[in-house]
């Protein structure tokens, strides 16, 4: 009886919590992980927001308003979208490449994850922390 009553009380209070958003992440854009080599990473990408982030084959990048997940610092603008250069570089673990951008001084970062929708290629982000509903980055090639 007594756990019939927790029952009760417990399975609306879940549904209540992820009905806010606290038992739920951001779904992850369309696509499946996906493995891409240096090589074919190393191109110009965009953000659809007018963002874009150019990889070099040097491991060198220039972004211009690109998204990412920066978390820049606690007293100022935190995850805004970023400008400037510095390196990157591919983590390629079995079936799931990223890919990580170091902005110079202070090594801000950011990491992507790579998908594929069929033909179309994607990195992505959350931006910020990800049980609060903020927006994902998506980046595809330009």
């Amino acid at each position: 009886m007594r756990f019939c009553r927790a029952v009760l009380v417990l399975v609306p209070v879940a549904f209540a919590l992820g009905a806010c958003g606290w038992l739920a992440v951001p779904p992850v854009p369309h696509g499946e992980p996906a493995e891409l080599p240096r090589s074919r990473t190393s191109t110009v990408w965009d953000d659809g927001a007018g963002g874009t982030l150019e990889l070099r084959a040097d491991g060198s990048f220039t972004a211009g308003d690109v998204c990412g997940d920066y978390d820049i610092s606690a007293y100022g603008p935190e995850n805004e979208p970023r400008s400037g250069s510095g390196t990157w570089d591919t983590d390629e673990l079995k079936g799931q490449s990223s890919v990580t951008v170091s902005f110079g001084a202070g090594q801000v970062t950011s990491t992507y994850e790579v998908l594929r929708d069929g033909r179309a290629l994607k990195l992505w982000t959350y931006v910020g922390d990800p049980d609060e509903g903020h927006a994902l980055c998506i980046l595809t090639l330009r």
